[in-house]
């Protein structure tokens, strides 16, 4: 039986964004996914620019999450917590090299 499938492409703000850019990236978001039928599933995929930690989250994330959350990564969790969206790549293990797209200098 065919399913719809809306994508969704993101690139969250960074974390030296002002809350106000944070919080139109959110609402914009929120309001297409409201606008997205009922029995569409969604996918959103993209650059977060947050981390989750590493604890797993029941109906929200795997078993492989990384490293310590940040504020991005509440904010993350919060939107799918409220989406009943899951966050996939926590689901599977990743080789070192693929872990992330980015590094601090600092680490």
């Amino acid at each position: 039986k065919p399913i719809n499938v809306t994508v969704i492409q993101v690139y969250a703000p960074t974390t030296g964004a002002d809350d106000e850019e944070i919080e139109d990236f959110y609402v914009s978001l929120q309001q297409l996914v409201d606008a997205t039928p009922k029995k569409d599933t969604i996918v959103i995929m993209g650059d977060w620019n947050a981390k989750i930690g590493s604890k797993p989250i029941t109906g929200i994330t795997g078993n492989f999450g990384l490293e310590d959350r940040n504020e991005a990564g509440d904010t993350l969790l919060e939107f799918c917590q409220n989406n009943s969206l899951f966050i996939t790549n926590t689901c599977f293990q990743q080789p070192k090299r693929r872990l992330y797209t980015w590094t601090s200098p600092n680490g």
